[in-house]
């Protein structure tokens, strides 16, 4: 069975405080976009990961396909062995959350294809053990996040009539060090009171705490933002803590802009 793990971007990001656990509390809009990994998984004698394209660094255990993998089979001992395949697409480090979606996916067609009878909520339930990102791919709709990222709540939000064009400087941003750059605090704007049905006021409306400390150290970073609205994107925002930044412009009005050759640039 094969699905198309996608990747998502933030509308808006606040942390609101550390909390007692050493995570975050938070507040986003996650938006999914049409970027995709590739994921297979079937039936084999041994269990086997595999995958292409991007290259992925670190333990190949620690890969949350796998993990997702091993933790239903925790609680339903049944499931076979199998192979796993991953095409990597979407970049890795970006603030795209390509890795939650590959997990969540992972629970999905597991679900699916060995017919656990998980419901949505449970598979949310399931996503959230494995980080927290990963409860959003499981409806994988437009959503507001709070807590972790792994309190959501439907957001009606289509943004179908608008093109969006999406640059990876192909810089890794450390998340760690990024929430260690910030002072958790209150927004000026909650992210309930934002316009949603304007995207032409969320220039002013819509703020990613991460920007400030990731711009400084990386000023390219900021740059690309700011080349996308002397281009004419209507808003524009880095996603998560970095590095992707996307832009969103009228639609089938994105235009030709150069950019270094070892940028990544995806346009939707």
């Amino acid at each position: 069975m094969v699905l198309f793990p996608n990747c998502k971007i933030n509308l808006g990001l606040h942390v609101l405080q550390k909390r007692a656990d050493g995570f975050h509390d938070l507040e986003t809009v996650f938006y999914p976009l049409p970027l995709y990994d590739a994921l297979e998984i079937v039936t084999a004698e041994e269990p086997i990961f595999s995958h292409s394209g991007i290259e992925i660094p670190g333990d190949e255990g620690n890969n949350l396909c796998r993990q997702a993998y091993d933790l239903l089979k925790q609680n339903f001992p049944q499931l076979p062995a199998v192979h796993m395949h991953l095409h990597k697409n979407i970049p890795i480090g970006a603030g795209l959350g390509g890795g939650s979606a590959d997990g969540a996916f992972t629970l999905r067609i597991l679900n699916t294809r060995y017919n656990l009878g998980l419901s949505v909520a449970q598979l949310e339930a399931y996503a959230a053990r494995l980080g927290s990102d990963c409860p959003f791919f499981i409806r994988n709709t437009p959503c507001m996040a709070r807590g972790r990222g792994e309190l959501i709540t439907p957001l009606p939000l289509d943004l179908s009539q608008w093109s969006f064009l999406l640059v990876h400087p192909c810089i890794h941003v450390n998340t760690g060090w990024a929430f260690g750059q910030l002072t958790p605090g209150a927004p000026a704007l909650p992210l309930e009171k934002v316009d949603w049905a304007n995207v032409t006021a969320w220039k002013e409306q819509l703020v990613n705490d991460f920007e400030t400390p990731v711009f400084a150290a990386y000023p390219v970073i900021g740059g690309i933002k700011e080349k996308m609205y002397r281009h004419g994107a209507v808003f524009a925002t880095m996603s998560g803590s970095g590095s992707a930044v996307v832009g969103i412009f009228p639609k089938n009005g994105i235009p030709e802009m150069r950019w270094e050759a070892h940028y990544r640039v995806f346009r939707m």
